[in-house]
């Protein structure tokens, strides 16, 4: 590296026995003669000026560099063009509509059916759809009169499910969600209930005001709710609950019922129908008098034309989905590193803090898996972590938080931040393997190089896919709604934007990189090639030492 440094300095010593005026001069060896010409005259000998053997180095540095960006500038532009062309491949094929008996196709047909006659409750329907499928329960937040119990009323009527609705005060008994003692059971000393058309024989059920339950309902609620199981008497029975829809005005105030209150995997705050649409919503009451126009006076459309092939959700869809997604879905590095920094930071740097419990993370993880197989997909993508909002929040405003950083993770992209930190260090290997000419490491280098330039090739083809197709995962996505999708996305593209950039910027200095090794040009050339990467080298020696 020193003489690498003086000859970039200019430094040139003359050559050993030529004074700087150019005359010959003679050797310090005793006895050493001046070769001659054929005429028997003294040769001289001409040096070359520092300045002149500088001008000569930069002239074939200039050459190297210069064929080594022409080498990078034609490949950089093959990779482009090859990203372009699977971009159009992946346009044209998102243009086919999914297969009318998939399960991505069913639940569609089932969203639609939810929504028909409802304003504004499109993300509710979704989250209690998804509930179902995953056998998990929804926790309806809001004020009456907003459709809470419709709602479940419409999942049972989908399910085919036997259905059990219950409205609690403070002075509910557990005969109400229970059933009644038997009293044959009594005459036998049995303490047995009646269970038939109460909770613990229903598929689907609805309570109304839950965290008002007393300690005398609590503990068997809390064992359907988790285990499916219910104590009558002295035996334990299973419980075909698929999925309870509870609803409240408010949050729980005791901490007994915080244990009821972590059992509903997913929470939604509803609110009542917004003023822009209140016409709208007096056009629908007036609809079940004069069914003859549409809303806003237009003619009315069956949405579930569109469905007419499509075959409806069974009960055994609900039953089966969840086993079936954890086993077939898999679930990459990066959304797992989504996962463990939002639990980070809501339990360690949000104030106030947010607790999540590993059993609630758990169900995280296999929420986003039902969800990624029941829209076709055998991976966990981005879109789904959207849905952690309404899952890793205790209050109602704890969810824009969730919100917030789950996007500002995504747009950040921990793996580019990753990639760029092996870059330096290739770029370190690079520096000395060059200067000591280490052929071995060189090819080593050239394999990871590759290797490297791949895996940014890769998220390249997919931040350009993401701005180009405008964000397909979240706009095709079955569990967002589209003011959902359309508000991450306007968050997401100026730094998808900028990301963009960073990774062009990367994939052009790993192929110069490359390029370098592949020439195996001089030390000092590599720092003109990439001069931001060198002062970062020189920054991260200084360092060290």
């Amino acid at each position: 590296m020193i003489s690498h440094a003086i000859a970039r300095a200019g430094l040139c010593t003359p050559a050993l026995g030529v004074a700087r005026s150019g005359r010959a001069q003679r050797p310090c060896g005793v006895g050493a003669v001046p070769p001659r010409t054929a005429r028997g005259k003294p040769t001289v000998r001409r040096a070359l000026r520092s300045d002149q053997a500088q001008t000569v180095d930069d002239a074939k540095t200039v050459q190297v560099i210069a064929e080594v960006m022409g080498a990078v500038e034609a490949e950089s532009q093959s990779i482009g063009a090859g990203i372009s062309s699977r971009i159009a491949l992946t346009r044209e094929a998102s243009v086919g509509e999914a297969e009318p008996t998939s399960l991505r196709a069913k639940v569609l047909k089932s969203v639609a059916k939810l929504q028909l006659g409802l304003l504004e409750r499109d993300m509710e329907v979704r989250l209690m759809l998804l509930a179902a499928l995953c056998g998990e329960h929804l926790l309806l937040l809001g004020p009456p009169g907003t459709a809470k119990s419709e709602l479940s009323r419409r999942l049972s009527s989908l399910t085919g499910g036997e259905y059990f609705e219950r409205l609690l005060t403070r002075f509910s008994v557990p005969e109400e969600l229970f059933g009644p003692l038997s009293i044959k059971g009594l005459e036998r000393d049995e303490y047995n209930r009646k269970t038939e058309g109460y909770l613990p024989t229903a598929e689907v059920a609805f309570i109304d005001e839950i965290f008002k339950a007393n300690s005398a309902i609590l503990n068997a609620l809390l064992t359907i709710l988790n285990e499916r199981l219910f104590d009558n008497g002295t035996d334990r029975l299973p419980v075909p609950l698929l999925c309870l829809v509870g609803a409240s005005n408010e949050l729980p105030e005791s901490e007994e019922l915080d244990a009821l209150y972590d059992r509903f995997l997913i929470r939604k705050e509803v609110s009542q129908v917004s003023k822009g649409q209140l016409g709208d919503l007096a056009r629908l009451a007036a609809k079940s008098v004069d069914t003859s126009e549409g809303l806003d006076g237009a003619e009315p459309v069956d949405p579930m034309a569109a469905f007419a092939q499509v075959p409806d959700l069974g009960f055994e869809d609900f039953k089966q989905t969840g086993d079936v997604a954890v086993e077939k879905v898999d679930i990459s590095d990066e959304i797992i590193d989504v996962l463990t920094e939002l639990r980070n930071y809501l339990q360690d740097k949000c104030e106030p803090p947010v607790y999540v419990s590993d059993r609630r993370f758990m169900k995280a993880v296999n929420m986003m898996q039902v969800a990624a197989y029941a829209d076709d997909r055998d991976q966990v993508s981005e879109a789904d972590c959207l849905l952690l909002e309404f899952v890793m929040g205790n209050k109602p405003e704890d969810s824009q938080k969730v919100r917030s950083k789950v996007l500002e993770i995504l747009a950040s992209d921990l793996g580019m931040q990753q990639c760029e930190l092996l870059f330096l260090s290739l770029f370190g290997r690079a520096c000395g393997a060059l200067d000591t000419s280490d052929t071995a490491e060189i090819q080593n280098l050239l394999k990871d190089c590759t290797e490297l330039n791949e895996i940014l090739v890769s998220r390249l083809e997919s931040v350009r896919e993401a701005l180009e197709l405008d964000f397909p995962n979240l706009r095709s996505s079955i569990w967002l709604s589209d003011s959902n999708a359309s508000s991450a996305v306007q968050f997401l593209s100026p730094q998808m934007e900028e990301n963009k950039g960073k990774l062009e910027d990367m994939v052009k200095e790993t192929l110069i990189l490359r390029e370098a090794l592949s020439s195996n040009v001089e030390g000092g050339t590599i720092e003109r090639l990439l001069p931001k990467r060198f002062k970062q080298y020189q920054k991260g020696v200084a360092e060290r030492t």
